[in-house]
């Protein structure tokens, strides 16, 4: 029995020692700048997941894979190692305390919703037995966690700019950002937008496109994402305090409905049925058409932003989206979202990792 004792108390050590460092050796690493943690691999790891789902009822149907009677698990099983230095493992109780009487924002669309439930989801099960309040006011939900007075927040924007009705449309406006009394006072802002700028036909939620006093039917989507990132931009560098806000910008969130490019696979299919990460040396080859635009704006900024650099490392997850397993059921086929536990987890450790870090 003193066997297994020992046993049991250096396994959080050697959990340690193989990947998750503490704070401040993480810290220090960082601030030398010796440490870019979005470049890396996948790794199996038997103490994943961060946590237990079942314990967050308040997680949508459409994120909840196991309870949605996905039968595998190996998906859960995976961590991010960065190539140079080992990421602190997240720390929801040292969170909570860091943030007390602040509050941290998502706005973007519903893959920023799937971050803010992972989040709150690891937050809430760091902390099981503190009391917690959501609210839903119209596109703003917050999670506040009494004990501490930490505000979570999500506000669904999915442009970031702004959609005017009109008697003869819904208008697209390019350089009008939308819900930005929101924004301010804000601690923490996570901002996210790309997923809706490439949908055509019924999917698309606007008529008409408007820049200024120009107005057309449509235009090219990457050209108008940049225009509209641009206006949010400068939103940033003209109303945010670096001193009272911290800005971090979610990067692109890849689909994996075509798998005609994936590394052994030609025929084109989808992401049903995947199970395992693509570990295939150096994938992908080449950046996200949408990244790039993102990088290039976010490179003309004044104020600091951060980039959660979440892309390429989400783009070999194809094993870690809903598929059948969400509210569509058998009908339909989710290779946009995540589920969770899963790949926003990830995204979240980061975001921590980059909150502790200065």
């Amino acid at each position: 029995m003193a066997n297994i004792a020992v046993a049991l108390l250096v396994l959080p050590l050697l959990q340690v020692a193989i990947g998750e460092h503490n704070i401040q050796d993480y810290t220090r690493s960082f601030e030398k700048k010796e440490c870019d943690v979005y470049h890396g691999k996948w790794v199996y790891d038997n103490s994943y997941p961060l946590y237990d789902s079942s314990q967050c009822n308040f997680i949508e149907k459409e994120f909840a894979c196991q309870r949605n009677g996905r039968p595998d698990s190996l998906y859960l099983k995976y961590r991010w190692q960065p190539s140079a230095c080992n990421l602190p493992r997240f720390d929801g109780l040292d969170f909570l305390k860091r943030f007390r009487n602040k509050q941290i924002m998502f706005v973007g669309d519903s893959l920023s919703l799937n971050q803010w439930q992972s989040l709150t989801c690891m937050l809430h099960t760091a902390t099981p037995h503190s009391e917690y309040k959501l609210q839903r006011i119209g596109g703003l939900s917050t999670f506040t966690f009494t004990e501490y007075n930490v505000s979570v927040k999500f506000m669904r924007n999915a442009f970031l700019v702004d959609i005017v009705h009109k008697r003869y449309g819904r208008v697209l406006t390019l350089d009008k950002v939308d819900d930005e009394k929101e924004w301010n006072g804000i601690n923490v802002l996570i901002f996210n937008t790309w997923h809706w700028w490439q949908h055509t036909g019924r999917k698309q939620p606007w008529d008409f496109i408007r820049e200024g006093k120009h107005m057309q039917k449509d235009m090219d989507r990457f050209v108008a994402y940049e225009k509209g990132l641009m206006t949010w931009a400068r939103w940033v560098d003209t109303n945010v305090d670096p001193e009272k806000t911290r800005v971090f910008f979610q990067g692109i969130s890849p689909d994996h409905s075509n798998g005609s490019h994936w590394p052994g696979n030609n025929n084109g299919k989808n992401c049903k049925g995947e199970t395992k990460p693509i570990l295939a040396p150096g994938y992908p080859n080449r950046q996200h058409p949408g990244q790039l635009v993102l990088e290039k704006v976010l490179h003309t900024m004044t104020k600091p932003v951060h980039l959660l650099n979440v892309t390429r490392l989400s783009q070999q997850r194809k094993d870690a989206h809903p598929s059948m397993y969400s509210t569509r059921g058998h009908k339909g086929m989710d290779c946009s979202h995540w589920c969770l536990a899963g790949l926003p987890d990830t995204w979240n450790q980061l975001l921590y990792a980059e909150l502790i870090s200065k």
